[in-house]
């Protein structure tokens, strides 16, 4: 899952990472790569705390949409892809029947992606759980 990152830089001051789309969620670093790498880690605990507590994990929306947000009008804008199936705690196996063809296309789009089968499934899931919340 490729979620939008803000990037500001201050003079003497570390890189600050803002993650939109999940409010609270930052992160810092000496050098833009380290800040985007810490980002990456901080998207990770935010997403286990939010499906800890029972609350869905929110699907990032565009770029373009944040950057009408005046709040960040002077960062610089990077995607960070995020595995979701690395969140913390037990993995459990489970046994689920698709059509073959359906399976096919799944490998062949997570393979594109840099992504697992299950981090795929995973996210899908995710996405669907949070667009189809019942509070």
């Amino acid at each position: 899952m490729n979620y939008p990152v803000v990037i500001h830089k201050d003079k003497n001051s570390d890189f600050g990472v803002t993650v939109p789309d999940l409010p609270g969620c930052f992160s810092a670093g000496e050098t833009m790569e380290e800040a985007l790498e810490n980002v990456r880690e901080a998207i990770l605990c935010h997403a286990e705390g939010l499906i800890i507590d029972g609350e869905p994990v929110p699907q990032p929306l565009s770029i373009d949409i944040h950057r009408k947000n005046e709040s960040y009008k002077d960062g610089i804008w990077a995607l960070v892809n995020v595995d979701l199936s690395k969140i913390s705690g037990r993995a459990k196996r489970i046994n689920i029947t698709i059509p073959e063809r359906f399976l096919t296309q799944v490998d062949s789009y997570s393979k594109r992606k840099g992504e697992t089968r299950s981090g795929l499934f995973l996210s899908a899931a995710m996405e669907y759980i949070s667009q189809h919340s019942i509070e």
